[in-house]
This record gives structure tokens, sequence and C-alpha cells, in this order.
């Protein structure tokens, strides 16, 4: 059973996302919004399936559970990680090919990707193939990208199984026998969107629980949007989900529509679409009067919760290993 479950963050993992981050929760979760929806955007352009792109946006959120976001460009923490999910499957990505979609994608006219909603839609772009990078860009992202790529494999332990609870939403339906059902289509399509659209989701749902509760969340959810019955009994307890967790994961569900509206409409002012920075959210930092802190050795800023943070867990490492001694 241990290839269908995912390790879940731990209630201090996710306290110290929120308590000391150097980033206001509003900032980290335009940074989040914004990250993901551009690594699903990278995944459509480079031909990869659907399962790889989640996979990815899963160890993505998982990194930034145990990285602070502020250590390296959002874009090449995207690439890196699509990168090394392709890799990981039978359909790998070149470096050059990621180069290039990542360049067209981080372009501020891309219609690809989103912008703030009181600007004009762009102008209508080139296609990728018609604004291929420099010999000099291409070695610039390649020189980002491997060094990245080891060390996310670093943080995350070199765990990177993910396991993906659209196969079970699948299973599910065959099981409550809605393959027979005139509303199968629809029905089988609407939860896949929501088990997609979740993964969008700030409340981390990936993270904190297991597919198997993900997709009956997502089958009772699209049920009651195309007006599917369902077995008038608890059916969720057969598929060993309580009904409390059930509540949750429904609700965070059917949030993350109006929350990524939200995100859209309060973009970081003076934002001009496209993919966010770190100079932007800099930028945003010294808006609100909030200091940033001289930077790591990957340029990236730190603040002094997180400075203290990591002061912190250096001292608690140094007390266990005198204890050990």
């Amino acid at each position: 059973m241990a290839h269908m479950t995912n390790p879940l963050a731990t209630p201090e993992q996710l306290f110290q996302r929120r308590s000391f981050g150097a980033l206001p929760m509003d900032l980290q979760d335009a940074v989040f919004f914004a990250t993901q929806c551009l690594t699903q955007a990278a995944g459509i352009l480079l031909e990869l399936p659907q399962s790889i792109t989640a996979q990815a946006n899963v160890l993505l959120a998982r990194y930034w559970l145990v990285e602070p976001m502020m250590s390296h460009e959002f874009s090449d923490v995207s690439a890196a990680i699509l990168y090394l999910t392709a890799k990981c499957s039978d359909l790998p990505r070149s470096p050059r090919d990621l180069c290039l979609v990542y360049t067209h994608l981080l372009s501020r006219t891309s219609s690809t990707f989103f912008r703030p909603a009181h600007l004009p839609p762009p102008p209508p772009p080139l296609s990728p193939s018609n604004q291929p990078p420099t010999q000099a860009d291409y070695a610039a992202f390649h020189a980002r990208l491997l060094p990245l790529e080891a060390h996310i494999l670093a943080s995350l332990s070199f765990n990177t199984h993910v396991a993906l609870p659209h196969p079970l939403a699948v299973t599910y339906l065959q099981a409550l026998d809605f393959f027979g059902q005139p509303r199968r289509g629809p029905l089988a399509r609407r939860a896949l969107a929501y088990l997609n659209t979740a993964l969008l989701s700030p409340q981390l749902l990936y993270l904190t629980s297991q597919p198997h509760a993900l997709a009956v969340a997502a089958l009772y959810n699209a049920a009651r949007d195309v007006g599917a019955r369902m077995p008038a009994c608890d059916w969720w307890e057969v598929f060993d989900v309580e009904r409390e967790e059930l509540g949750f994961l429904v609700v965070g569900m059917r949030s993350v529509d109006g929350w990524g509206r939200k995100i859209r409409a309060e973009a970081i002012e003076g934002w001009e679409g496209g993919m966010v920075t770190r100079e932007d959210v800099e930028r945003e930092l010294r808006r609100r009067g909030i200091g940033v802190g001289a930077g790591n050795e990957n340029g990236g800023g730190l603040g002094d919760a997180e400075e203290e943070m990591a002061r912190r867990m250096d001292e608690k490492m140094a007390a266990m290993e005198a204890g050990a001694a």
C-alpha cells in the first residue's frame, strides 16, 4: 500500500511555514499560486501528461515547506522541479527544451500566463519557436538548473515519490457503478478538474490528505455539480474517509476558484503581468516598509523571522550533537 500513499506535512512544518516565513501570507499565497500556474503551463507546452505535471506541483509544495521561497528565483524552482519529475518518468525533457518553454512563458507578453485584472490583455505573442533563447541565455539557464535540481533533491531527502488521486477517482467511479450511468462522462471530467484545481489550494490539500480522501472529496463535489445521484448511505466510509475530513476537503476544493480570482485581482502593486519575480516581491516588501535581509548565497533576501528560525535550528542541532557526545 505504500505506493498509494504520500508523506504528509507535519503540524510543525505547517506552523513554521505560516509563522516564520520571511514573506507576509498574502505574498506567499501569490507566489505559490503563480508558480504552480507556471508549472502547469510549462507542462502543457512541453507536451507532458498531466500526471507528470501534477507530481511536479506536489513536489514544489513539499519543497517550499522545508525551504524559504526567497532562496531562489521562483521560475527557476518551477523549471528544476519539472525537469526532475520528467527525468524520473519515461518522458524526460532536455534542459534546452525547458529553456525554450520558460523563456516564452516568462515573456511579459505571453498570453499563456495570467495578468492582473485591471490591465488590458497583452498583444498576440510569438510562438516559442519564433523567439528562441540565445546561447548565452541557455548557458545561464543550464548553470542555474542543474545545481538547483541537486539542491531540491537534497531538501526532499531524495524522496520524489508522489501518489496521485486521479486513478483512484476513476476506480471509485467504477466501484459506485457510475460508468453505466448517462452522466458518467461529465462526472468523471468534473472530478478530475477538482483534483487538478486542488493542486493550487492554499491549504496544501495534497500535503495534508492522502490520495484516497482527495479522490472521494472530488467525487462528492462533482456529483453535486452535475446532479448525479449518490448512494443514500455514508458511502465515503467505504473508502475509509471520515465525515469531518470529507467536509474539510469539499470546502477546500470548492474555495480554490474564488481564492484564485482574488489573487488575480489583488496583484502586487506595480506588477504588470507575467510571472512574479523575486524583484517584484522585494519591491512590494519595500513599499510596505518590511525590511529584506542581506540575502543568502543564492541572492535571496531572508527576513528577520526566518533568520531567527535558522538560528534556533542551529542551536537545537548543536545541543543534540553535544548530548550524543
